[in-house]
């Protein structure tokens, strides 16, 4: 079925379109034929917890904005095939212009992008904090709840962050979870 040997290669796209560009180069290949020119479509996306109004919100991120991997032996229409998609700006090659030669990626690339993938995956590992030290803010959960404060050090590990609150004009130093205060 597949005696051609494909090789990794990368398309610029427009910066939001990744999704809809992997599904209209899948369409393109089952409409057209050309599966044994081109193989497996990426787009790596990462699972991200973010902390809105006090609340884990959980949602996929693309991992490399602007670009999608596609799987593929560039030869004869699959390239034009995949250029003339919408929202395909290029492939990443040497040189500009129409004569560029699109560059297939490094074996260890390769490799690394796809343990990658399957370790952005697996869990909700990272979560993007939207505080940053000396910034004031606002204790929303517990006893001194309504209190203003300045951060003074971020744990990332124990999902906490230190803080200084004025209470009866001196400064008090108290650790919080993210989730206890919010922006001003």
């Amino acid at each position: 079925m597949n005696n051609l040997e494909r090789k990794w290669y990368v398309i610029k796209t427009m910066s939001g379109q990744e999704n809809k560009v992997k599904s209209y180069i899948e369409n393109e290949v089952r409409d057209n034929g050309f599966q044994e020119y081109i193989g497996k479509v990426l787009v790596p996306i990462e699972k991200v917890i973010q902390m809105r109004k006090g609340k884990k919100i959980y949602r996929e991120k693309v991992h490399y904005p602007g670009y999608v991997m596609v799987e593929a032996n560039l030869e004869g229409e699959a390239v034009h095939a995949i250029k003339n998609v919408p929202g395909v700006i290029n492939f990443l090659s040497e040189g500009k212009g129409p004569s560029a030669i699109p560059i297939p990626m490094r074996k260890e690339e390769v490799n690394k992008m796809l343990g990658k993938i399957d370790q952005l995956s697996e869990g909700y590992e990272s979560i993007s904090i939207p505080f940053v030290v000396g910034e004031t803010i606002k204790v929303i959960d517990g006893p001194f709840t309504g209190f203003n404060g300045t951060i003074e050090k971020i744990n990332e590990e124990k999902r906490k962050l230190e803080l200084a609150v004025l209470i009866f004009g001196r400064k008090t130093p108290l650790e919080l979870n993210f989730t206890q205060i919010e922006k001003i």
